[in-house]
């Protein structure tokens, strides 16, 4: 089990590898998480899991030890509050493209004086083991609001993002970053613009003092934005390690028939 919050992690430095969880199936998060992923996030922006699924996948993820992350619908930032209410430690929020953007973002994850999200907590106070007293003084401290940066836009406003009280940190999304710097033209994640970005990113998000987090496509992806900085890496999606899996099992025997 965790002795420490996702937030005292992150905030130490301590990397931490999520695994990243498409499908509306809450057992297949349980078991990312005993195969070892010290996080799990539910993909509520393309992914198949809703509101139920995400809670009881919260509550599996408790029973195994892992933190419980999020990533909500782009522009639903009412979910982010009812998702931090049903347990989830940090979530994500997709196309944070300017301040404005940042600040209804970091008002429904944080509660006053720095936010405005509403009181009702409890069954995130019952996962985390506190009382509802414990929660209300210590909850902006529990909970981690992560922007995504993925457009130029979101990038040429970066410092401004990040000077948003209640946003704790950014997470790059490389294949939209790299989608919207070529217009449209090229989906290039590990392309030399998208990683030259992406290094920057990393390099004025540490100089704030906040978290720098990533989703990484290989390898070379997670490799690369370790050595640059960022602590919050995403890295093996059920569906993609479901069908390698099966495609290894098989080709086992394949040549014994």
């Amino acid at each position: 089990m965790n002795s420490q919050s996702l937030s005292q992690k992150l905030n130490n430095g301590h990397r931490v590898i999520t695994a990243w969880c498409s499908l509306q199936a809450p057992i297949v998060a349980e078991l990312m998480a005993r195969g070892g992923y010290e996080a799990v996030t539910v993909d509520m922006q393309h992914g198949a899991a809703d509101f139920s699924a995400a809670c009881e996948t919260f509550s599996l993820l408790k029973l195994a030890g892992a933190h419980r992350v999020a990533r909500i619908p782009v522009g639903e930032f009412s979910t982010a509050s009812r998702l931090l209410d049903a347990g989830a430690e940090l979530v994500i929020a997709p196309m944070i493209n300017s301040k404005s953007d940042a600040e209804e973002f970091a008002d429904a994850m944080k509660y006053p004086p720095i936010g405005k999200r509403s009181w009702g907590p409890m069954r995130a106070a019952t996962l985390d083991g506190v009382s509802m007293v414990d929660y209300a003084t210590t909850g902006n401290e529990r909970t981690l609001a992560l922007a995504m940066i993925e457009t130029r836009e979101a990038f040429d406003c970066l410092d401004d993002i990040l000077a948003v009280p209640g946003i704790d940190g950014v997470f790059v999304g490389p294949s939209d970053l790299s989608l919207t710097l070529s217009n449209g033209a090229n989906l290039d994640p590990l392309g030399q613009e998208t990683m030259q970005i992406a290094s920057q990113v990393a390099a004025r998000t540490k100089a704030a003092g906040k978290i720098a987090g990533a989703f990484c496509l290989t390898q070379e992806h997670h490799d690369r934005f370790l050595e640059d900085g960022f602590s919050f890496l995403a890295y093996g999606v059920d569906m993609a390690l479901i069908l390698d899996a099966v495609g290894a099992q098989l080709a086992s025997v394949s040549q014994k028939s």
